[in-house]
């Protein structure tokens, strides 16, 4: 679609976005809590530390910068490929301000055979930290691929929450002897900012069903139109940029043909109708975009 057809609804589009009152994110699990006390016990058996965040949300997790900030400490912005990065500068300022000044971007679910500059045989152990779901394991898994041509040693999914084994030491290259340290992803116990909870909920950092698949999709509809981003139109055959959530799912649903039978009851008794199942539809809308199927974002 032209962009002056999207241009046409910009000044229908919401400005700010009414979270109701939610509190998005009070999810500390037991194994975030056991991972954090075991990460701060084995501090002294790891040379570097390295923080893994997906580029798309910069900000930096506090616990981290308290708590394990006491070694050399790479910063790796994962899943570039998703991310806006037009502005990457800007991005990298803003972390050097934070104190973050060694940053690398990376996709680690692309897979390159770039030749490793090999140096003395000296033993090195990584403790590879973050929040869920932005890629630690993936991260892990591109390195035995690069470095020992070996399969994925650690489960990776699309979820948070699929890491629950505490300091699992595995091997990522020869010479060096390398080892890195995989541990659960670890999340504030509370995040203070409803919009920061959204945004990491929209990048699949919280289980989606304690936010609700509702709340997600409306959010991520209200960043898409914020953005200027109108791929979605496209993507679903809307015509032209919405920012009715309700409408827009109603019309994936009837485009995927994705519908629910349910009772209803009417004057002459109960009946089973066909219903477009929101829920699904608001699901395949939030894994398109988890996809890079809507286009390249950064929600910071």
């Amino acid at each position: 679609m032209k962009l002056f057809q999207a241009l046409r609804h910009v000044e229908k589009f919401r400005t700010v976005f009414d979270f109701g009152g939610r509190e998005v994110a009070h999810w500390f699990p037991g194994h975030m809590a056991k991972g954090l006390k075991q990460m701060r016990a084995n501090l002294k058996n790891v040379d570097c530390v390295i923080e893994i965040h997906d580029a798309r949300i910069s900000l930096l997790n506090p616990i981290f910068q308290e708590t394990l900030d006491v070694r050399p400490h790479l910063l790796i912005l994962n899943k570039m490929d998703l991310a806006d990065l037009s502005d990457k500068q800007r991005v990298l300022k803003a972390l050097a301000k934070d104190g973050m000044k060694h940053v690398v971007f990376t996709d680690c679910l692309k897979q390159r055979d770039d030749k490793i500059r090999k140096v003395k045989n000296t033993n090195y152990c990584l403790m590879v930290i973050g929040v869920p779901n932005v890629g630690k394991s993936s991260f892990i898994n591109s390195l035995r691929r690069t470095n020992l041509k070996k399969g994925r040693a650690s489960r990776v999914g699309g979820e948070p929450g699929i890491t629950k084994a505490v300091l699992t030491k595995i091997q990522v290259c020869e010479r060096p002897i390398m080892h890195l340290l995989d541990t659960p992803g670890v999340l504030p116990p509370k995040i203070e900012s409803v919009e920061t909870g959204m945004k990491l909920a929209l990048c699949g950092t919280i289980l989606d069903h304690l936010v609700g698949e509702d709340i997600i999709a409306d959010y991520l509809l209200y960043s898409l139109n914020r953005l200027g981003q109108f791929s979605y139109v496209e993507k679903y055959n809307l015509g032209e940029p919405r920012d009715d959530i309700q409408h827009v799912l109603k019309h994936i649903a009837v485009k995927l043909r994705k519908t629910q039978r349910v009772k209803a009851i009417t004057g002459v008794g109960n009946i089973t109708v066909t219903v477009p199942n929101y829920t699904a539809a608001a699901y395949d809308f939030i894994r398109a975009f988890r996809k890079g199927e809507l286009g390249q974002v950064m929600l910071d």
